[in-house]
């Protein structure tokens, strides 16, 4: 019963922690944000990586719903998504 309670609590914790990924709050970011004023609306990214003065980071999991945003100097230049509801 205890494994099942834990499991149930670790489950809600992940989709209540993915709910900030979804097609309305995609279109609440503008080009120009910040990483900070982005992660307001999505909250913090799962990974970032730099190449050549930028910055880009996913929110999500490319296997199945994720926003990608490049920065450049702090400041969001490209963005995109895939299976957001």
């Amino acid at each position: 019963m205890k494994l099942k309670t834990i499991a149930l609590v670790v489950g809600m914790l992940a989709l209540t922690a993915c709910s900030k990924l979804s097609k309305e709050n995609y279109d609440r970011l503008e080009m120009g944000m910040t990483q900070k004023e982005v992660e307001n609306i999505i909250g913090s990214a799962d990974k970032c990586g730099k190449t050549m003065g930028t910055m880009a980071c996913t929110w999500g999991s490319e296997e199945s719903s994720y926003i990608k945003i490049v920065f450049m100097a702090d400041k969001a230049v490209t963005f995109n998504y895939s299976g957001l509801k």
